[in-house]
């Protein structure tokens, strides 16, 4: 009984919204590493292998999936890759069956059961548009993925730190906080094929969020099932075109909003950004109760999640960029510095969101890891 009656308020913490984080310190700020040459749009690691069409199920798609699938095996290994697959018919391939591959990439604290972990969600869509042919969508979202591949090489050291000392103290599994893990959501069929519909759109997310719905943790499990074990769903879109405006687009998670909006601004009073824009890129922190749109939002990725009970951060910006669904959102019309200001931005969410402070590498070695594990990368290519 009391077993229940602690599952019982953890859950409940986590229906409140309660998720306690740890500021990361100036230091700890100045010691993230930046992304540098794996951003870089012809030979990066990371963004370069991205930046072509990808239309589902095509070579170019499957080209994307073995990118991702390799450099996380790679550089991250102790994080578990899964595969969710579905097909469906389009309105351009007739009766015609196209496949579609979400990509799950996960980690918790080793001494956890799946189903008693709450996670931070970080999502991007990875295919691209059918029309017009060539398409590359460098900011839709070929950039997004690079950023959260970043940001989750830059915790990987901290998070394996921090439950290394938690094993080591005894305090693993033994406190009253929710367990907390990461997981990235690469997901497929975004784009519509023909036109925007609620059918001809969303394909990955929307067979995700329906086979997650009903994917059921063993009994006595915090969280009932997959879909509720998500903290919060943090949606990167149209990122890495210059002076991107990001508003608050939801009330129930403007508080995560108003953490991230606070690392942009102390990231910038410290000088650790490349940019220097008119308006911040996430302006609203300030925002009223009675001024957000409680009727309609932007349609992406999060609608079917939402849909069905998961918090939502959606980080898009209003207006889209003028590249948006044309030949010029490829990787020469990215703005270099603002790609890799969101990456650093999202890199500091994680640390905070995950309670990192203190766990994060000084700068010079995190630096030499990065280097080292580019190295390896080289060699396995080789």
């Amino acid at each position: 009984m009391a077993l229940r009656i602690l599952r019982a308020a953890l859950l409940l913490l986590h229906v409140l919204n309660v998720t306690a984080y740890t500021p990361l310190s100036d230091d700890t700020l100045k010691s993230l590493p930046a992304a540098g040459d794996d951003f870089d749009i012809k030979s990066g690691s990371i963004l370069a292998p991205i930046l072509v069409p990808r239309v589902p199920g095509t070579p170019g798609s499957l080209a994307v999936q073995r990118h991702f699938v390799d450099w996380f095996s790679t550089h991250l290994p102790e994080w578990t890759i899964e595969f969710q697959n579905s097909t469906s018919t389009t309105p351009a391939t007739g009766d015609k069956h196209v496949p579609f591959s979400n990509i799950i990439i996960t980690r918790d604290p080793p001494w956890t059961r799946p189903g008693d972990v709450g996670r931070l969600a970080l999502v991007a869509h990875y295919d691209s548009k059918l029309t017009p042919p060539g398409f590359i969508g460098a900011t839709d979202s070929a950039a997004p993925c690079a950023m959260i591949m970043h940001a989750a090489r830059s915790i990987d050291e901290a998070l394996t730190q921090k439950w290394a000392a938690m094993e080591a103290t005894g305090t693993a599994g033994g406190g009253l906080e929710e367990e907390k893990g990461v997981q990235i959501l690469l997901l497929d069929g975004e784009e519509a094929f023909v036109q925007w519909t609620s059918t001809d759109s969303l394909y990955g997310a929307r067979s995700l969020a329906e086979e997650w719905e009903t994917t059921m943790h063993p009994a006595l499990s915090t969280y009932k099932t997959l879909l509720n074990s998500i903290s919060l769903f943090l949606l990167l879109d149209l990122l890495g075109s210059a002076n991107p405006k990001i508003p608050s687009y939801f009330e129930t998670t403007h508080w995560a909003y108003r953490g991230l909006a606070d690392i942009e601004s102390r990231l910038r009073s410290l000088n650790l950004l490349q940019t220097q824009p008119r308006t911040p890129f996430l302006p609203e922190k300030e925002k009223l109760a009675n001024t957000f749109n409680k009727f309609g939002s932007i349609q992406d990725d999060h609608i079917p999640f939402m849909a069905r009970g998961v918090e939502v951060l959606h980080i898009i910006p209003t207006p889209f960029p003028k590249v948006w669904h044309t030949m010029d959102d490829d990787g020469e019309h990215l703005d270099p510095p603002t790609v890799e200001d969101w990456a650093k931005i999202i890199t500091a969410f994680v640390g905070e969101w995950m309670d990192l402070e203190g766990y994060f590498p000084p700068k010079a070695q995190a630096e030499a890891n990065v280097k080292h594990k580019r190295t390896i990368s080289s060699k396995t290519e080789l």
